[in-house]
């Protein structure tokens, strides 16, 4: 029997799911995104269907509108007043979800874990193991009472350009990047357009693709999930930045890390929507 999770309760399976879809303290959130340019975007998938009772998390809409990035992480009032006029309170344990098993649904976890709340998971396979056990979706979208949220911004989670080219210097953390291999080294083009090619110089590759079970979508277990990280070259000992292309999928790293017990890593909230702007940041071409 392998390794288990240092950190279990942070991933929830369909069948408890199924079981407690009804529970009064539960919020369910979908958190499904696409990059521009893909269609259907996550709000359309939402609305042909859904997991009963979810609530549609909007990646692109909750965030900070004075910020010309894309899904910058808003301030702590905005994101109280937003979630509280969804009906998720402090007292609620949420579950996240997303169409495609483990992709964007961590981003949301780990924005709620910013701001403050614990009681919060991700579903192991999201809406696509859900379907594929044929378990019931829906089209209607519920409507909860306005609860209370209090949100705290936990600004050690989060890494900034300042940050990262400072840690070009010092070495302190170490950088993996979620986003796949070619655009990683440069190869292939980014889909946001203006942007250059390639990686932080010392950074990792670890696609986030690459922490599931394709065939399932389920997570890796334990001593495999360690094994992909050891893989790309990270030390489970040494705190690290995780990064991709919008601050999305690098979430899943931290999701991952997380489960595993290792140091939780922060997330480069720009990401290479900001590091890869034409300007004087230095980028990398080529494989880690």
């Amino acid at each position: 029997m392998g390794a288990a999770y240092a950190h279990p309760e942070a991933l929830i399976e369909t069948d408890w799911l199924a079981a407690h879809l009804s529970d009064s303290n539960l919020r369910i959130l979908d958190g499904t995104f696409t990059l521009p340019g893909v269609s259907p975007a996550g709000a359309e998938m939402y609305a042909r269907q859904h997991i009963p009772g979810a609530i549609f998390f909007d990646i692109d809409g909750i965030r900070d509108e004075t910020d010309p990035l894309p899904h910058m992480l808003p301030d702590a009032p905005s994101f109280a007043r937003i979630m509280g006029g969804l009906g998720v309170g402090n007292h609620h344990k949420v579950v996240i979800y997303d169409a495609f098993g483990l992709s964007t649904a961590p981003r949301v976890w780990w924005t709620l874990r910013v701001f403050g709340h614990r009681d919060v998971a991700v579903l192991n396979g999201g809406l696509a193991k859900w379907l594929a056990e044929q378990r019931p979706v829906t089209t209607e979208v519920p409507q909860f009472p306005a609860a209370t949220f209090d949100a705290k911004l936990d600004r050690s989670r989060v890494r900034d350009k300042a940050q990262m080219l400072a840690n070009l210097r010092s070495r302190r953390e170490q950088v993996i990047d979620a986003r796949n291999a070619g655009r990683f080294a440069g190869t292939e083009p980014e889909p946001r357009a203006g942007l250059r090619g390639g990686h932080i110089p010392g950074s990792l590759s670890l696609p986030s693709t690459e922490l599931i079970d394709k065939a399932t979508r389920t997570v890796l277990p334990a001593d495999a999930l360690a094994g992909r990280f050891r893989a790309a070259g990270a030390d489970p000992a040494k705190a690290t930045a995780a990064t991709c292309g919008s601050g999305v999928t690098a979430a899943a790293l931290a999701f991952g890390a997380y489960l595993l017990g290792w140091p939780e890593p922060a997330v480069y909230d720009g990401s290479w929507s900001e590091w890869g702007l034409p300007g004087d940041t230095p980028v990398a071409t080529g494989p880690a």
